[in-house]
């Protein structure tokens, strides 16, 4: 995946039915957790979205995504997937409320980025 600072905690859920992404140039990344111990005090211990190093919010999501098909060839922005990265701690709310604003500006094609392993391990703290 892209190069990206983290600003928040993202360990990665584990799942078994996985497939690789082969072609990255047509990804879009949105990364969900708490904020690092660096940037907790800034932003605080709710869960955060962050696009291209920078936090934002839910109703950023869109226009963010819009931008950055934008950006791509014509060819591409058909076959984008936009490639969630959520911290394994964090609600299913924030994931819900990202998956709204996507289907707004009609970007239909999400892949969820996770670990290879046993999904019940995933219970575990």
């Amino acid at each position: 995946m892209k190069n990206t600072n983290l600003f928040v905690d993202n360990t990665l859920p584990n799942a078994t039915e996985i497939e690789k992404l082969e072609k990255v140039d047509r990804v879009i990344e949105i990364i969900v957790g708490k904020p690092n111990k660096q940037y907790a005090g800034m932003a605080g211990t709710e869960a955060k979205i962050q696009l291209n190093g920078k936090f934002a919010t839910v109703d950023e999501v869109g226009s963010y995504v819009l931008s950055e098909l934008a950006k791509m060839p014509e060819q591409l922005q058909k076959v984008a997937i936009v490639s969630l990265k959520v911290d394994k701690k964090v609600s299913m709310g924030i994931v819900n409320d990202i998956k709204e604003e996507l289907r707004k500006v009609k970007a239909l094609k999400i892949n969820y980025t996770t670990f290879e392993g046993d999904a019940f391990n995933n219970l575990q703290q």
